[in-house]
């Protein structure tokens, strides 16, 4: 099975320390969470990982090279310029199996065969690995109609949603649905094939996941992840 890792973004919401390293060689512990991901791509038969670079690309193919001590294959596919998050599919060769696809900074104890399973279980053309999250609202929200007469007033209400981890499963007829070399992200990609009447699914899992978007959330990870390494590394908790 073929997996494509999003490595190619300028990480700037973790400035400075992406002024250096591009993020998915940001360490967590004492590897790199490019790494971490590999080795749980390579715990779900992931054989080849093609990285979608741009930003300091020579540091990840550096750091990674043919991906022969990971024992994966790992090849890249090079951006002249940003194509969003779905975009670099569209450059990318032999994608004709089920394949995933993840963003290169995601640290989650999610065992990807799980979701795998689901989606060709559900019969999917894509299936997206969801994680709820709550807003705690600390006001009084008032609902009205289209006249502005009051239907509603909920007093500090909590939202209950789901949100992507960054992890997808795709048949290989999404690419049907990106235009090559043209920029796209995986919300509109998904937006197309559902007003195509394809079959998209969500896998919800209420594990651990931190996105390491922001210097609090890459903290947060650092800290966790003495905790989580066994589970990561060997499925087990």
């Amino acid at each position: 099975m073929k997996a494509v890792v999003l490595a190619g973004g300028k990480g700037t919401r973790l400035a400075p320390y992406t002024n250096i390293l591009p993020k998915p060689l940001l360490p967590i512990g004492e590897m790199p969470i490019l790494e971490v991901l590999i080795h749980q791509m390579k715990l779900a038969c992931v054989e080849d990982v093609i990285l979608t670079v741009g930003h300091m690309a020579s540091l990840l193919q550096a750091f990674f090279q043919d991906g022969d001590k990971f024992g994966v294959n790992i090849s890249y596919s090079y951006e002249e310029e940003p194509l969003g998050t779905a975009g670099p599919l569209s450059l990318i060769d032999n994608l004709n199996e089920t394949f995933m696809a993840t963003n290169g900074d995601v640290l989650t104890t999610l065992p990807f065969c799980s979701v795998i399973d689901f989606h060709h279980e559900q019969g999917a053309i894509a299936t997206i690995a969801m994680h709820q999250r709550q807003v705690k609202i600390n006001l009084g929200v008032i609902e009205c109609d289209e006249s502005s007469v009051v239907q509603d007033y909920i007093e500090k209400p909590t939202i209950d949603y789901q949100v992507s981890m960054g992890i997808y499963v795709f048949e290989p007829e999404v690419l049907n649905y990106i235009p090559t070399g043209d920029y796209l992200d995986f919300p509109d990609l998904v937006k197309k094939l559902v007003a195509d009447g394809r079959k998209v699914c969500g896998y919800p899992f209420d594990g651990y996941w931190q996105d390491l978007g922001n210097p609090e959330d890459y903290h947060q990870a650092n800290l966790d992840f003495p905790i989580l390494k066994h589970e990561i590394f060997h499925g087990e908790k």
